[in-house]
């Protein structure tokens, strides 16, 4: 609607003024800012499964181990793009064994999948002692932008005597390279000298020793704290009757 009083003529004036309701008015565009979000962190796998593994040679099992692997290894993501340090598992159900005993070398190769982990035993003949000498690991995962490959020849872990098998219940991490470390649990091994396919008696791993010592001194602690307390207690008694007179 249009109102105009006291007109001049008979047409309306050109300048109006225009209501409220009438006057539109023109609202900012919205932005809209684009987020990234990173994928999730994978979650950690627990503890892996032991599994016992052998090698046979003409006499019969010439290596036996029972063990839980753990890989730790730093790739390139393919899907991240950057490199990760991711930790895998080894399932003993799905981990074919092969492997060779000679005097003084014996090998273990766990594969699975895609997965190849080495292990070398050395033993010194003029002491009578063995260890692990070499780790090697291939590995062509599906997230890797290129085959993962790892070695190391000149180690020293799980070191025991001939006769005697190799054991530490608690996690052992054994640093291979920058880029790759095994992570073991429940370990026991025996790389020479196994007869009836059985362990000969453990070695325990230093880990294992000190925690079977904290125990022991905490009971023996405790059982002193005890004695010394019965001590100033039968003190405090004789002390109190030495007091009394007799009438």
């Amino acid at each position: 609607m249009r109102l105009e009083a006291y007109m001049p003529g008979n047409d309306l004036s050109p300048t109006e003024s225009v209501c409220a309701a009438d006057q539109t008015t023109t609202a900012a565009p919205t932005t809209t800012v684009a987020t990234t979000t990173a994928p999730p962190a994978p979650t950690p796998p627990g503890a892996p499964e032991p599994g016992t593994y052998s090698v046979l040679n003409k006499n019969g099992t010439c290596l036996l181990a029972h063990m839980g692997l753990q890989l730790s290894i730093s790739y390139l993501s393919r899907s991240q793009n950057k490199t990760i340090r991711s930790l895998v598992n080894l399932s003993p159900n799905v981990t074919n064994t092969t492997g060779s005993c000679e005097a003084s070398t014996a090998t273990l190769s766990l594969t699975q999948q895609t997965t190849v982990l080495n292990f070398t035993f050395t033993l010194n003949s003029t002491n009578n002692k063995y260890h692990l000498s070499g780790l090697s690991l291939q590995a062509d995962w599906a997230d890797m932008a290129a085959a993962f490959s790892a070695s190391n020849a000149s180690l020293s872990y799980l070191r025991s005597t001939l006769g005697h098998s190799y054991r530490c219940n608690l996690e052992q991490v054994l640093a291979v390279t920058p880029a790759f470390s095994l992570n073991t649990f429940s370990l026991q091994v025996q790389p020479f000298g196994v007869t009836a396919n059985k362990f000969a008696a453990a070695e325990e791993c230093q880990a294992d020793q000190d925690q079977m010592v904290i125990p022991i001194i905490v009971g023996s602690s405790l059982a002193g704290l005890v004695l010394i307390v019965l001590i100033a207690y039968l003190i405090g008694r004789k002390r109190s009757h030495a007091g009394y007179q007799t009438i």
